[in-house]
């Protein structure tokens, strides 16, 4: 929705005040902290899998060297295994994302609506008004207007 860069959203008559600007910072911070939660959940699933197709790998070996039994434990024992009891790696990601991340991420787009007219990052454009050097040419808008 915006730009991250654009004065529309500073101070004004429908501006909210700027503790409703922190809370909303606060809230984005976090379901951004929840989104790394969920790459992390994505890698760990993503390894997992490529683990689990090595197998296949490490049981053709090891029936080529002659050590069957082993190769029928991995096959058996590790080859396809729950992560957690009834669980495969993208069932998680499911629940999560389900249960947590869009409950999380839907309630973060109505606040925003909600309470700052659905512009996001106003705390960040806050910031960045405040920081910029007036006239430095690498400080200013987007638009080339100095704030």
């Amino acid at each position: 929705m915006s730009t991250h860069d654009d004065d529309r959203y500073g101070p004004g008559p429908a501006a909210p005040d700027a503790i409703t600007v922190e809370a909303l910072g606060s809230l984005s911070k976090a379901l951004e902290t929840a989104e790394r939660a969920r790459g992390h959940l994505y890698g760990f699933h993503q390894l997992t899998g490529t683990a689990d197709f090595e197998l296949d790998r490490a049981v053709g070996l090891l029936r080529k060297a002659g050590h069957h039994a082993w190769a029928d434990r991995v096959e058996t024992e590790i080859l396809g295994r729950n992560v957690m009891p009834g669980h495969w790696t993208y069932q998680i990601v499911d629940a999560y994302n389900a249960t947590y991340y869009e409950p999380f991420r839907d309630l973060e787009r109505s606040a925003v609506s909600a309470l700052a007219g659905g512009h996001e990052h106003r705390f960040e454009a806050r910031l960045q008004r405040e920081r910029r050097t007036p006239g430095h040419p690498d400080h200013a808008p987007a638009d080339g207007a100095d704030a």
